[in-house]
């Protein structure tokens, strides 16, 4: 069983910095698209086969589109280097509908955003929600240099918005000056990349901050699950599944006939998110937090798996 999905056009495309583009999605007949809350991500399923994850950066108010920004990446495996060099203005793809890893808790006294380039585009439908809310906000964007940041003419100049441009400042920007001048009851966020997010992570930990939140575009492990093999057993279909080496536990449950929701198998989506009861797990996502991983009670099947011999699933 896959997402939800929703058929789209792609309305227009933007050049919004060296090597970003954004794109704006509607219905094709028009009218309203599913709702969604600041932090939330669509899943474009690509012409050429490839789904990839992307966030959205416009205002969960307008109902009538969805933007998000893709950075073609250096390292493109081929999802940003089709849509930049093949995606084009009056496209037909298909999406899911939005899902939410990186909620905002707006109950906040005060919210610290901190994006790192690509980053932005989370964060920047974040801090455009809590002002209009009314609420306390600022934003630290940082990038390798100007020319590469995107929605800066949006951003830069509001109230509350600091930058930091490496090039422009001969220096990587100083995280633990920044986070440590911060009101300890706070909430924090930060996307970028992830040496950004595991700095931003041993920090804040260091600190004493509790209330740490993260979204990362890649799963930090990709290599092969395990080498050897487990018993998954699933508590409410009352069956098992035995897991062999090299093999997902994803493919695992698929090829023994159970459904189960799934759309990017990289481990960044969430849509396979599965609760789990018994268990040693070896988490290989960029979904869940360090406090998520150490309580062990969910992980998601397309990558992660079992350290031990047996693992019980809600499924």
């Amino acid at each position: 069983m896959s997402s939800p999905t929703i058929s789209v056009r792609v309305q227009a495309m933007r050049f919004e910095a060296q090597g970003v583009v954004s794109i704006e999605l509607r219905q094709p007949e028009g009218g309203e698209l599913p709702p969604f809350a600041a932090g939330a991500h669509v899943d474009l399923h690509l012409p050429n086969g490839i789904v990839r994850s992307y966030s959205l950066s416009n205002s969960p108010a307008e109902r009538h589109r969805y933007v998000v920004g893709v950075l073609n990446d250096r390292n493109s495996r081929g999802g940003s280097r089709y849509v930049h060099e093949q995606l084009r203005v009056g496209s037909l793809i298909t999406i899911s509908e939005p899902r939410n890893n990186f909620p905002l808790d707006e109950s906040a006294a005060h919210s610290v955003l901190i994006a790192g380039g690509i980053g932005i585009t989370p964060i920047s439908c974040m801090y455009g929600h809590l002002v209009r809310q009314g609420k306390s906000v600022e934003l630290f964007y940082c990038a390798r240099s100007r020319k590469e940041a995107a929605f800066t003419a949006e951003l830069l100049g509001q109230p509350g918005v600091a930058s930091h441009f490496d090039d422009e400042a001969g220096a990587p920007p100083d995280l633990r000056g920044f986070l440590a001048a911060r009101p300890k009851d706070a909430h924090f966020y930060c996307c970028g990349p992830t040496p950004m997010l595991n700095a931003f992570e041993s920090i804040c930990e260091e600190l004493g901050l509790p209330n740490v939140h993260i979204e990362r575009f890649a799963a930090e492990k990709v290599a092969p699950i395990q080498s050897g093999s487990y018993v998954a057993e699933l508590a409410r279909s009352k069956s098992s599944v035995t897991v062999p080496a090299g093999k997902s536990l994803l493919d695992a449950l698929l090829d023994a006939g159970i459904s189960v929701d799934h759309s990017c198998r990289e481990g960044v989506c969430g849509a396979c998110e599965t609760k789990v009861i018994e268990g040693e797990l070896d988490h290989r996502d960029g979904v869940l937090s360090k406090s998520e991983r150490a309580a062990g009670k969910t992980m998601m099947v397309c990558v992660s798996g079992c350290k031990g011999q047996r693992l019980v699933l809600d499924l």
